[in-house]
Parts: C-alpha cells; structure tokens; sequence
C-alpha cells in the first residue's frame, strides 16, 4: 500500500482510549462516540466514515501488533467493536488477569460451550467440573463467584442459567477458536464467521447464526437449508 496512512488525530487517540477501556462496544454507541471526539477535537466528521476512521487508527496500531475489530453480537446481529490484541493469544492475555485455577474452569467452559448443540452450557454441567479440575479441586461456592467475574469482564454471558461465549470474546478468540476447535467449531454458512449460538442442519450439519436464520428465512414459507435444500428441521425464530 502505497498511500500514506492518514494522519492519527487526538480524536483518534480519544477514539481508541474509550475504546480500550470499553472492553467491547456497541455500533450505536461508537457511531456517537466517533462523532463526540470530532466535535471535540475539532476534526472532520462525516457520519458515514467511521470505518476509514478505524482503519486510520489501526495502520498505526499495526506496529503495536493491535487492531481494532468488528464483530456481530450473535443474540441480535448486532455490531460491535472490540480491540484486539494480535502478538499474544487471548488466552495469555486472561493469564495475566487471573488464576491458574481459573483459567482451567474457563478452558472447560468453554469446551462444553462449543461441544454443545446450541451454544450453551448449564450452570449445572459447569459446575460439576469445578471438582474435577486439575490444577485443584474447586468448591461450587467458589466457581459460582468466578463464573460471576468471567460474566462481569465479558468473557461469559449468561441467561437463565445458562452460560455462552461474549460477543468479546468471540471477537477475540475466534482465530483461537478455529484452531484449538477445527474439527467441531463451526463458521456460519451465511456470514461466515465463527458461530456458536447456532442452529444446525439436522441433513448436512451446517450452522447458523440465529439473527442470520431470521434474515435468510424472511419470508419463506418452508425454509430449506442454504446448502443441502432439505427442509430447516429447527424452530426458526
């Protein structure tokens, strides 16, 4: 690329401090935010130019083996974006937040999470492995409370009991994902990103996002799946 990268502003600077410090953000909110730190820092703003102004901020994180990504929240479909880091693993970058112990409940989360159906893993199921772990037994007293952090700093979410990956951590982890999972760990056959709340296709096996299912079978009056043609054996939403 020939072109010299665009110059990084104190907007930019101010972009990416929010962001940093967000974990993860919505679309909605980083439109707003995009359009605050202009006015404030008096650049040129111009509502439909939030993508040019991340990827200004990236080509000078680049060095910084950091990027700023976009990912799809897999409840609504929803945008978000989250910063990245690419020089270490996700994995040893939670090292440096908690504990041996904890790291090993989160690993078996999320096993159970992507081995699942659905996407989804009981509280009832992950709790069972807290006195299994290796590293040292856990009581489910203790799990419960490391659940509760792995959901207050966005690695989990829960519903009903029921746990699964954040969106910021799909965001993260996906490239990790896709190489510790490859054989079970699924891409969307829609949009072709890691899918773990999914519906698959009882006849080929392909999966898709919920939000993506409800786009794809708007309007159809027999939903067929996108790859085999068989009839969609799941509820669609």
């Amino acid at each position: 690329n020939t072109v010299m990268a665009a110059q990084m502003t104190d907007a930019h600077r101010r972009f990416l401090q929010v962001l940093m410090s967000n974990g993860i953000t919505e679309g909605s909110e980083a439109r707003k935010l995009h359009q605050h730190c202009c006015e404030t820092d008096k650049v040129y703003y111009a509502h439909d130019k939030l993508d040019d102004f991340i990827s200004t901020i990236n080509s000078h994180l680049q060095p910084l083996f950091m990027q700023i990504r976009k990912g799809i929240s897999e409840d609504d479909g929803r945008a978000h974006y989250a910063v990245v880091n690419l020089a270490e693993t996700e994995v040893t970058k939670m090292a440096s937040d908690y504990t041996e112990i904890e790291l090993e409940l989160f690993r078996k989360t999320m096993d159970l999470i992507i081995l699942s159906e659905n996407g989804f893993a009981s509280s009832t199921d992950i709790l069972n492995l807290a006195d299994q772990l290796k590293t040292k037994k856990m009581k489910k007293k203790e799990a419960e409370q490391v659940l509760k952090v792995f959901v207050e700093d966005k690695w989990l979410s829960e519903k009903n009991g029921e746990y699964t990956l954040h969106t910021r951590c799909i965001i993260e982890m996906e490239q990790y994902i896709l190489s510790n999972y490859q054989d079970v760990a699924r891409k969307c056959n829609i949009c072709h990103s890691l899918a773990i709340q999914s519906q698959v296709c009882e006849s080929c096996g392909i999966g898709m996002h919920l939000p993506c299912v409800r786009k794809y079978f708007r309007g159809q009056t027999e939903p067929r799946c996108p790859k085999c043609n068989e009839l969609w054996s799941c509820d669609t939403p």
